[in-house]
């Protein structure tokens, strides 16, 4: 059976679904022990989050939520919302999965330590689902705050994680060079934040920017960077399969695709690490190598989304050979992505709106910071002026006092100098007296003496 070319047309919309399929995956960064709770604890969450889309895992995210409302242990809390908001992307409880990340930030968003990581951790996955549902400009939203809060902080993990996310937006844009750019800023972040694990993930996120621009070259070699780490991280194996088939099917090596397709058939954790639409677009290029055409209409009518069928569709019937309803097809995805580009315009307009209030708060705060220390300054100089007068009339006081102790002290001196003159005029006159009062004296004895003697 002779594989046809034309049929590789459908990729355009297959690819960008896988690629973000991808990155719901969750980081090797995310499953560790960030909040440092029990080892067995951690133990049962930590094998839970490798099947982060099963069931199975809401049991468990209750009874960890029941016991920290009971224990008023807010880390149980976070990690019971953390295993709840995949399993509701998943089943499309797309309100229950925003409640989920809401608790989890209003439980460490204010929080340091282990806490802010967790937070990182919770809102760079929580984003990657909101890119994939169409919610980019909420996820810039969020990607730019986490990377606010990452500068204060002066934590490179915030922004490893703000940079990946808004390298996801480029992808979901087809901005692919801006995908890589901010991808390998994140990479870049990573490895300063000692996030080593996280590495690989973004290695994948990469190859397949290239693949979507075929370049199969650097594909290649980011995919074999990140097959490096399978050793340590046994569920990147999944992640390394499924971008080596998107390859190799772009490449039209279909022996090649169908041999890594069958190996993820048969690996068990394929069912947990993808959710059904990547696995149903993967099931329909496994049949278009086949040219099951009809089945392969029939699985793209399970994809999630009218514009991912649209896509897939009308390339399987040109593939087919159907072009009438190929155009059918096109003509409905064109409307589909005409309302989603407008729809993304208007986000972004009130991105932009948010940035800008957001920038005149600053301003604003800004001003008044600046009128604030105005205020202050003015009062200082005021006081200071205040105090500086007060210091003079004082001084100007005391002068006076000092004067009028010195005019008084005068006036006493002189009294004084005025009472001893007087006294030692008084003092002159009684000698003077005393003296003539011994001559008169003298004069009587001298006389009477001379009478005796004659």
């Amino acid at each position: 059976m002779t594989f046809r070319r034309p049929v590789l047309s459908c990729t355009a919309g297959h690819l960008l679904g896988l690629i973000l399929f991808f990155s719901a995956l969750p980081a090797g960064g995310q499953i560790v022990n960030r909040l440092r709770v029990d080892p067995e604890t951690f133990q049962t969450y930590a094998g839970a989050r490798m099947q982060q889309f099963s069931p199975d895992n809401l049991p468990l995210a209750d009874s960890l939520c029941s016991a920290g409302l009971r224990m008023g242990n807010w880390k149980l809390r976070c990690l019971g919302r953390s295993l709840e908001f995949p399993v509701r992307f998943a089943t499309g409880e797309y309100e229950l999965m925003d409640a989920a990340v809401a608790e989890i930030k209003e439980l460490t968003a204010w929080r340091k330590g282990g806490a802010r990581s967790f937070y990182y951790a919770a809102l760079h996955e929580y984003c990657e689902y909101l890119v994939q549902l169409g919610r980019s400009s909420d996820a810039m939203l969020e990607a730019r705050a986490m990377e606010r809060l990452a500068q204060e902080d002066h934590k490179p993990l915030g922004r490893a994680y703000s940079y990946r996310i808004i390298g996801l937006i480029q992808s979901y844009r087809s901005n692919s060079w801006l995908a890589i750019r901010n991808l390998q800023d994140a990479a870049k972040y990573s490895e300063e934040a000692g996030l080593e694990q996280d590495l690989p993930n973004l290695y994948i996120l990469i190859a397949r920017e290239y693949i979507r621009m075929h370049d199969f070259s650097q594909s290649a070699a980011f995919c074999e960077k990140a097959a490096v780490y399978q050793e340590y991280f046994p569920s990147l194996r999944i992640k390394v399969l499924m971008t080596r088939a998107l390859q190799f099917y772009e490449q039209g090596d279909i022996a090649s695709f169908r041999a890594c397709y069958e190996e993820l058939q048969a690996d068990p954790l394929y069912a947990y690490q993808a959710d059904s639409d990547a696995r149903c677009r993967m099931d329909i290029c496994y049949l278009l190598t086949r040219q099951m055409f009809d089945d392969a209409l029939e699985k793209a009518d399970l994809l999630s989304t009218p514009m991912r069928r649209y896509d897939i569709k009308h390339g399987i019937y040109a593939a087919k050979g159907d072009y009438t309803d190929a155009y059918g097809q096109l003509g409905l995805l064109m409307v589909e992505k005409d309302s989603v580009y407008i729809k993304v315009q208007n986000e972004d307009l009130d991105v932009l709106d948010a940035e800008m209030n957001n920038a005149r708060l600053r301003e604003d705060a800004q001003r008044l910071k600046a009128q604030n220390q105005m205020t202050i300054m003015i009062g200082f100089l005021v006081m200071f002026a205040l105090a500086f007068l007060a210091i003079l009339f004082n001084q100007w006081q005391l002068r006076q006092s000092l004067d009028e102790m010195r005019r008084k002290n005068s006036q006493a001196l002189a009294a004084r100098r005025a009472f001893q003159k007087a006294m030692e005029a008084r003092e002159n006159e009684n000698a003077y007296k005393i003296k003539l009062l011994q001559n008169r004296t003298t004069n009587v004895l001298t006389g009477y003496e001379d009478l005796l003697s004659d």
